[in-house]
């Protein structure tokens, strides 16, 4: 069976009342907002590409900004653009995970 998407991107976004660290305090809604207008620049967005979807809180508060990509699970963390571009540009169009910016897997 096919999937829809070759990639399914969740970003969270969630911001914490309480001030706790959250992603919200990273600028992930930019980031998600980045990563959405770079897939439809490069054409690799929709049915059959890529999809870049905003997520609640993903439950890894402490490692964010989180991002987890399916239907791979893989979780990764990042910093600014450039991290993003990278994962844009190895794992949702080459298919190959950015090993630098994973998070190892909840035990």
């Amino acid at each position: 069976m096919v999937s829809y998407y070759k990639h399914h991107l969740f970003m969270c976004i969630n911001e914490r009342a309480d001030g706790s660290q959250c992603c919200a305090q990273c600028n992930a809604q930019a980031s998600r907002d980045f990563l959405k207008k770079r897939t439809k620049e490069l054409g690799i967005a929709g049915q059959g590409g890529v999809r870049i979807n905003t997520a609640g809180c993903l439950d890894r508060c402490s490692e964010g900004p989180v991002a987890v990509v399916y239907p791979d699970n893989v979780w990764y963390t990042y910093v600014d653009k450039e991290d993003l571009e990278e994962i844009l540009q190895s794992h949702l169009i080459k298919g190959e995970p950015v090993e630098r910016l994973r998070l190892a897997d909840p035990v």
